[in-house]
C-alpha cells in the first residue's frame, strides 16, 4: 500500500509543540509521508522542515497544492483564515484535515461539505474529543441509560487564557476580533454536550469583555500588554428539545477548578467526568450517582486503559491517525464536517443571541446514532 502524502499549512505551535500535529506521527509512519509545509515565514518554515525531516517548505498554499505528489492537506492556520483555505484544498482535490472551526461562515461550511461530497474527499474536523476513550464511555452509559432521561448538562469548556500561561508564541491573536474565547475554547465543550446528546435545537447566551488588556504572564511574550478586542467571557445554554437543556462556559476567565469538567443530570442519576487537563484531586475518571441506590458507582473504565494512553499521547497528531484509519477502511469520521459545522452554527448564534438578548434557532444538524434523549 502506497503512503499517504501530506501537506502541512502552518508551521506554528499546533503543528510543532509536544502535543501537536508533527512530533506525534511515529504511530503511522508506514502509512504517511510529509511532503511538504507551507508557511508564510520562510525562515520558520526551513526550521521545522529541518527539524521533522519534511522535504519541501512553500511560501503559500497555492504553492503547494502545486505539488505533484499530494494527498492531504493538513489546515494549522489561525481559524479565521480556515473557510477560505479550506475550499482551497478541497477545490484542489485534495482530502482535508483541518483545525477548529471548520470556517467562519455557515456559507462557507455548507460549501465545504458540498465540494467534499461532489468530490468523495475526507474531511476530518477538529476538536478530537469524540475519540476520547473517556467521553466516549460516558456517551455510551448516557445513551444506555445509566442516569435515564437526560434533563440538562454542563460542560466547563475552558481556561484562564493563553496570556495567563507560558505561551510558546504571540497569544495576541486570541484576544482580537474574529477570534476570542468563544471560538478558540467554546467549540470543545459544544462539541462535547452536542455529541453526547445530539444536534442542539437552539442557544441563547450572554457575552462580553471582563478586561480591556491583559498582560502576558510567561512565555517568550512575557510582560508584553495585550489589547482585548473580541469577548472573553461568554456564556451559552442549548435546547435539544423535549425540556432538555445545556450549559456551555467560553471564557479566558477559569483560573482554576475542581468539580467535574462534565455533568449530566437525568431523571435517574447523574453523570460526572473528570478531565485531567485539571487536577481532578484523586476523583475517578467517571463516576455515576444512581437515585435507586442512592450512592455513587466509579465507572470501571481499565478496559479502556490502552485506549486511553494512545489518545493522550498522540495529541493533535489523532487527526491525521483518524483520517488515516477512515481512509484505510471506508469509515465516515467521527470526527465529521457536518458536525463541525453545527459547532459553527452554535457559535455563530451565541454571537447573535449575545447582542439581541434573544434565543436562535439553529438549522444545521448532524448524524448520531442513537441520543441521551432517547434513554
Amino acid at each position: 500500500m502506497e503512503k499517504l502524502r501530506i501537506g502541512v499549512l502552518g508551521a506554528g505551535m499546533i503543528a510543532t509543540h509536544p502535543g501537536g500535529v508533527l512530533p506525534n506521527l511515529d504511530s503511522i509512519v508506514d502509512r504517511i509521508e510529509i511532503v511538504a509545509v507551507a508557511e508564510r515565514t520562510r525562515r520558520r518554515g526551513e526550521e521545522v522542515a529541518a527539524r521533522f525531516g519534511i522535504g519541501e517548505v512553500r511560501d503559500s498554499l497555492s504553492q503547494m497544492l502545486t505539488h505533484d505528489d499530494l494527498d492531504v492537506v493538513v489546515n494549522l492556520t489561525p481559524g479565521a483564515a480556515h473557510g477560505e483555505t479550506n475550499l482551497e484544498i478541497l477545490n484542489a482535490g485534495k482530502h482535508l484535515i483541518t483545525e477548529k472551526p471548520l470556517a467562519s461562515t455557515m456559507n462557507e461550511a455548507d460549501e465545504i461539505i458540498r465540494v467534499a461530497n461532489d468530490r468523495g474527499l475526507i474531511v476530518v474536523a477538529s476538536p478530537p474529543w469524540l475519540l476520547d476513550p473517556r467521553r466516549v464511555a460516558a456517551r455510551d452509559a448516557i445513551r444506555g441509560g445509566a442516569i435515564g432521561q437526560v434533563a440538562f448538562a454542563r460542560s466547563r469548556s475552558s481556561h484562564a487564557g493563553p496570556a495567563a500561561m507560558s505561551w510558546p508564541a504571540d497569544p495576541s491573536w486570541f484576544y482580537a476580533k474574529g477570534a476570542g474565547a468563544l471560538l478558540d475554547m467554546g467549540v470543545y465543550g459544544i462539541t462535547e454536550v452536542t455529541g453526547m446528546l445530539g444536534p442542539a435545537q437552539r442557544v441563547m447566551a450572554m457575552s462580553g469583555i471582563t478586561r480591556v488588556t491583559r498582560v502576558v504572564q510567561g512565555g517568550p511574550y512575557n510582560g508584553r500588554t495585550i489589547d482585548v478586542t473580541a469577548d472573553d467571557n461568554t456564556l451559552l445554554m442549548l435546547d435539544f428539545g423535549n425540556a432538555t437543556f445545556a450549559t456551555v462556559d467560553a471564557t479566558f476567565n477559569v483560573v482554576a477548578a475542581s468539580s467535574p469538567s462534565l455533568e449530566v443530570f437525568g431523571a435517574q442519576g447523574t453523570l460526572n467526568l473528570y478531565d485531567p487537563f485539571w487536577a481532578n484531586r484523586g476523583q475517578p475518571d467517571i463516576e455515576i450517582f444512581h437515585a435507586e441506590q442512592a450512592d455513587w458507582e466509579t465507572l470501571d473504565v481499565s478496559a479502556l486503559r490502552d485506549a486511553q494512553d494512545r489518545f493522550d499521547r498522540l495529541g493533535r497528531g489523532i487527526l491525521v491517525t483518524h483520517f488515516v484509519e477512515c481512509f484505510d477502511s471506508g469509515v465516515q469520521p467521527v470526527l465529521s464536517a457536518e458536525h463541525a459545522r453545527h459547532t459553527l452554527e452554535i457559535m455563530l448564534g451565541a454571537q447573535v443571541s449575545a447582542q439581541s438578548g434573544s434565543a436562535v434557532r439553529l438549522n444545521s444538524t448532524f448524524s448520531l446514532a442513537g441520543s441521551a434523549l432517547d434513554a
